[in-house]
């Protein structure tokens, strides 16, 4: 949760307008994402119920490496002839969850049991009489056909790639920059404190920049990969890199980051809360994340 002000203000440090702010948080909440609450002229947002286990089961994804053991069982997903709603929408929900599909009505999932399917279904609109069935193929070979029909791993490929180019140099001036502050490296040259706060908070900005866009173009490509079980990828497979990657860039900006939010933004009552254990336990608990608390800015 956070006031309109304090998502003005960090929405600010992208150089997007109050105007575009207001718009979007507004769509958001006739969408059903938000919900406000006001005092006099200063409100506050915080996600729905809704949007709550919908951003929960994306950060689940997001933060979450792929399987290590597969029980060698897919489960699919066979859709009624009609739907009370779009095909297409129905496919996407699915192929948002991690199905591929190998025909129009046909769905298959390699790490998901029948109760997740169930649970996800019920939450679909138009899924309704659609069956969920346990199955196996009987060796590695037809597995491996399953992947080729259901998903395009050549394109995800591309993406990952095309992921590692970017943020890899950032990496690099990251660990640069944080070696050049460590203790016992040459001093910064500075006539006054005020000018190292300025740095500090630039420095925490920048961080904040770097987590947001790191994670919003990591999560484009990673939440269309259905994270396959070890078994089924290529022994090179890109996405495990590109998953390393964001680990370590996560875990060197994420305390400046957060610096910056406590600085930032806040409720309508008081500072933002501490972030929840679960949030250090992203990306396996990455060793350089330590939790801190918020003070008052």
């Amino acid at each position: 949760m956070a006031t309109l002000g304090s998502l003005i203000r960090i929405a600010g440090v992208f150089r997007l307008s109050e105007r575009l702010v207001r718009t979007s948080v507004a769509r958001l909440a006739n969408d059903g994402w938000l919900v406000a609450r006001r005092e006099g002229r200063q409100s506050e947002y915080r996600l729905t119920p809704g949007g709550q286990q919908r951003f929960a089961e994306a950060t689940k994804r997001i933060y979450a490496a792929g399987p290590e053991q597969w029980d060698r069982q897919w489960t699919l997903v066979v859709l009624p002839a009609k739907t009370g709603a779009p095909r297409e929408a129905v496919r996407e929900e699915l192929r948002w969850l991690g199905f591929g599909q190998l025909t129009p009505g046909t769905f298959a999932h390699p790490d998901c049991s029948l109760e997740q399917a169930r649970e996800w279904l019920a939450n679909i609109e138009g899924t309704d009489g659609a069956l969920c069935l346990r199955s196996s193929c009987g060796e590695i070979a037809a597995d491996r056909q399953v992947i080729a029909v259901g998903w395009d791993l050549g394109e995800l490929t591309r993406r990952y790639r095309r992921f590692l180019a970017t943020f890899e140099p950032v990496e690099a001036a990251v660990r640069s920059r944080s070696a050049r502050r460590e203790p016992g490296a040459a001093p910064v040259q500075a006539s006054a404190p005020a000018r190292e706060s300025t740095a500090a908070r630039g420095d925490a900005e920048a961080a904040l920049i770097i987590r947001t866009l790191l994670i919003h173009e990591y999560r484009k490509i990673h939440l269309q990969d259905p994270l396959l079980p070890v078994a089924l990828l290529p022994s090179d497979w890109v996405g495990a890199a590109a998953y390393e990657l964001t680990r370590r860039l996560y875990s060197l900006v994420f305390n400046s980051a957060e610096e910056f939010l406590s600085a930032t933004a806040s409720t309508l009552d008081a500072p933002l809360p501490s972030p929840e254990p679960s949030v250090y336990e992203r990306f396996g608990g990455a060793s350089q994340i330590a939790p801190r608390h918020r003070t008052r800015p």
